[in-house]
């Protein structure tokens, strides 16, 4: 399915494809130096049931990964399609998968994974009863668990983004930096030592140094990092690519401060938010229909000439959560796809909905033919 989705991004003249590899509900990418990555952090022992914060949980163990050949194979696939594929390794949050797998990462390797009671699977349950510590994520949401800024975690990481980057040879490595509480941090006594041997004011100038010293192992490897919106708040290197996911704004203030940027708001270009207003089936919520995706300008108003050059294009976002099957989603992509790509090749000047609207049928014909399953 993944070739499959690149033909279509191909289809759609769409050249790059951003690849979530690691989340806190699952390690997806097989790293030969740590196999429990992919050994512990690629299951989970459930999932919860319906829209967080959910009815209960499913009890259903649910996981996997991509090899190493078969991320080779679809890398090779895109790039005879003329379409880059950039990896996201999440760091520090949204790591409770790695944590899981190898609880050295964390800054208290000896505390258990909380999971809210009405969420949690019967087998992690009885496994914690049973003294297991560190589990993989089986709920969506921001965790307080990260990355420890450790020797060991540094270690890891370069070892990590040594194997992803010989898989990938984009320019750019996503390193997500978003959704990060700094609990852990603010409570973590070789937390405060880092701070106090580095002469860093707080823990968002450790997040800075984290970054800092992962862009730093990347450029000397000729890389750039991408970071969300948040990564903005540690006053992040000044090649660092910003990622502009909670609307404009970090988009906006990024390319003024001289940072290329990726725009990808949320409203109006996550596929994962309902499109229509009666969906059958859980979506993520939101409002996104295909009026607001193609009314969407990807550069914001308010640019100079100078901070506008700054725009490297625009992204949609199909998170998967509460996508269960490929059907579903080729459903909440198609026709918006076809509106995403208008509005980042046809000068502003010449986009028209009425005009766009008119040509659809012709579009719906296109996708009947190669059988994808389109809203309607």
């Amino acid at each position: 399915f993944i070739r499959e989705f690149i033909d279509y991004m191909a289809l759609h003249k769409l050249n790059v494809l951003h690849w979530h590899l690691t989340d806190d509900q699952g390690w997806r990418i097989e790293i030969k130096k740590y196999p429990k990555l992919t050994e512990t952090g690629a299951w989970r022992n459930g999932s919860i049931i319906g829209r967080y914060p959910g009815s209960g949980n499913n009890n259903t163990r649910y996981g996997g990964f991509y090899t190493q050949a078969e991320i080779r194979e679809v890398v090779a696939y895109a790039a005879r399609r003329h379409i880059t594929v950039v990896p996201e390794i999440e760091l520090p949050g949204h790591s409770s998968a790695a944590i899981a797998a190898y609880p050295a990462l964390s800054c208290f390797p000896g505390e258990k994974t909380v999971i809210p009671e009405r969420m949690v699977s019967v087998a992690t349950r009885n496994a914690q009863k049973a003294g297991a510590v560190k589990m993989v994520q089986e709920t969506w949401g921001v965790f307080d668990d990260i990355l420890c800024p450790s020797d060991f975690t540094f270690n890891f990481l370069y070892d990590v983004f040594d194997e992803v980057t010989a898989l990938f040879p984009s320019t750019y490595i996503h390193i997500g930096a978003d959704e990060c509480p700094l609990d852990a941090w603010k409570k973590s006594e070789s937390c405060r030592q880092i701070l106090k041997e580095n002469k860093l004011k707080d823990e968002h100038a450790l997040m800075g140094y984290f970054i800092g010293k992962i862009r730093d192992h990347l450029h000397a490897k000729g890389r750039r990092i991408i970071g969300w919106d948040e990564v903005l708040d540690a006053d992040p290197p000044a090649d660092a690519v910003v990622m502009s996911w909670r609307g404009d704004a970090g988009g906006l203030k990024a390319a003024r401060a001289g940072h290329d940027v990726i725009m990808t708001p949320n409203s109006p270009l996550y596929f994962d938010h309902t499109q229509s207003m009666n969906e059958d089936s859980v979506t993520f919520g939101g409002y996104n229909p295909i009026e607001n995706v193609y009314n969407y300008e990807p550069v914001p108003d308010g640019l100079d000439e100078l901070a506008a050059k700054h725009i490297l294009g625009a992204q949609a976002n199909v998170w998967t959560e509460y996508i269960t099957n490929t059907a579903k989603l080729e459903y909440m992509v198609f026709p918006r796809m076809a509106a995403l790509s208008e509005i980042l090749w046809s000068p502003k000047e010449k986009r028209n909905f009425a005009d766009f609207e008119k040509r659809l049928p012709a579009q719906f014909d296109r996708y009947a033919f190669i059988g994808v399953n389109v809203s309607k």
